[in-house]
C-alpha cells in the first residue's frame, strides 16, 4: 500500500470522527451532494390509500351483500367479517381491480397483474400496516440516495414478488405493497454490507435489520400470508442494493484537497465492483429464468417440494392450502 493511500485513509477517518460518524455530511461537503426531500414515498401512500378508496367505491358492499360492516358508510362499507376479516371488499372486486391470478396473467395475457397489484391492498387493516412500514423505512431512503434509485428498487421488488408468488401461488389472488417493503428492507442491508467500512455501530445495525427481515419473514409462515412475494421482493430489493447503492470511498471524496502528486484512488472499492457485477447478472438470470417458467406455466412446486414451508408451515392450529 502507498503511503498517500494510507494518508488518505487516515484523513477520512478523522474527518468522520470529527463529523460524529456522518458519512453523508462528508459527501455534502466534498462532492456537492445535498440529502433529498422525499416526495416519492408520500405519493406512494397517498396513491395506495386512493387505490383503497377506489375499490371500496366498486366494489358497493350493501348493493350486493347483506351484513355489511360499517353499512352507514354506504357504498364504502366492507365486506362482512366472514368473509374478509381484514376490513375491505370482495375478493372479486379485488380480481377485478387487478389482483395477482396466475390464471389470468399465463392464460389470458394479463401480464399487467403482475404491477398492478402492488398498488392493492386486502383491507384497512392490511392497508395501515404496509404505509406505516413504507413511511417508516421509504422516506429515510429516500432523503439518502434519491427518488430515482428507491423508485426503481419499489417497482422492481414489487414485480420481484409478484413473479415468484405467481410462480407458486396458483389458486387464489395476491394484493399488496408488501413484496416493496421487503425489497427496501433488502436494500437496507446490502446497502450496509456493500458501504461496511463507512459506518459506526455497523455490527449493531446490521444485527438489528437483521432481527427485522427474519421476524417479518417468520410471520410469513402463517396461513393466507404470501410469503413468496416477501422473499421474491426481499431478494430483489437485496440484489439491487449492490447496484445501485454503493458509496465512493472516503479517498474519492477527498480528492479535490489531496496534493497532485498523490494518486487518486478508484471511485468504489474492487468488493464493491463485484458486488455490483455479481448482483446484476443474478437479477437478470432470476428475472428471465422466472418469467420464462410463469409464462410457460409452470408451478413452482413442481420443481421444489420443500419450497411449500416458506409460506406456510402446518400445525395443529392450521392447515395450509393447497396451492
Amino acid at each position: 500500500m502507498r503511503r498517500g493511500d494510507i494518508d488518505i485513509e487516515s484523513a477520512g477517518e478523522k474527518k468522520k470522527k470529527k463529523r460524529g460518524g456522518n458519512y453523508a455530511a462528508a459527501i455534502d461537503e466534498d462532492d456537492g451532494d445535498s440529502h433529498w426531500i422525499s416526495w416519492l414515498i408520500p405519493v406512494f401512500v397517498v396513491a395506495n390509500i386512493a387505490l383503497f378508496v377506489v375499490t371500496l367505491y366498486v366494489n358497493d358492499c350493501p348493493k350486493h351483500t347483506n351484513g355489511c360492516v360499517a353499512s352507514f358508510l354506504g357504498r364504502f362499507a366492507f365486506q362482512p367479517l366472514h368473509e374478509n376479516p381484514l376490513f375491505g371488499p370482495s375478493a372479486s372486486t379485488l380480481r377485478k381491480m387487478g389482483g395477482l391470478e396466475w390464471d389470468k396473467v399465463v392464460h389470458h395475457h394479463q401480464g399487467w397483474r403482475l404491477i398492478s397489484c402492488i398498488w392493492l391492498h386486502a383491507g384497512v387493516i392490511h392497508l395501515v400496516v404496509n404505509m406505516l412500514s413504507l413511511v417508516i423505512i421509504g422516506i429515510r431512503l429516500e432523503q439518502q440516495c434519491g427518488f430515482v434509485r428507491i423508485g426503481i428498487i419499489y417497482f422492481l421488488s414489487g414485480f420481484g414478488g409478484s413473479v415468484l408468488s405467481s410462480l407458486f401461488i396458483q389458486r387464489s389472488t395476491s394484493v399488496g405493497a408488501s413484496g416493496a417493503l421487503f425489497g427496501l428492507l433488502g436494500a437496507m442491508l446490502s446497502e450496509l454490507l456493500t458501504n461496511w467500512s463507512i459506518y459506526t455501530n455497523k455490527v449493531a445495525a446490521l444485527l438489528t435489520l437483521l432481527v427485522i427481515v427474519i421476524f417479518n419473514l417468520a410471520v410469513g409462515i402463517l396461513p393466507h400470508v404470501d410469503n413468496f412475494a416477501h422473499i421474491g421482493g426481499f431478494l430483489t430489493g437485496f440484489l439491487l442494493g449492490f447496484v445501485l447503492l454503493p458509496r465512493p470511498q472516503l479517498g474519492w471524496i477527498e480528492r479535490r484537497n489531496l496534493p497532485a502528486e498523490i494518486r487518486v484512488k478508484s471511485k468504489y472499492k474492487p468488493y464493491q465492483y463485484a458486488l455490483w457485477f455479481a448482483s446484476l447478472v443474478l437479477l437478470i438470470a432470476g428475472f428471465s429464468v422466472g418469467l420464462v417458467m410463469l409464462f410457460r406455466g409452470e408451478n413452482g412446486y413442481h420443481r421444489c417440494h420443500w419450497c411449500r414451508y416458506l409460506s406456510c408451515v402446518p400445525t395443529s392450529k392450521w392447515k395450509c392450502d393447497e396451492t
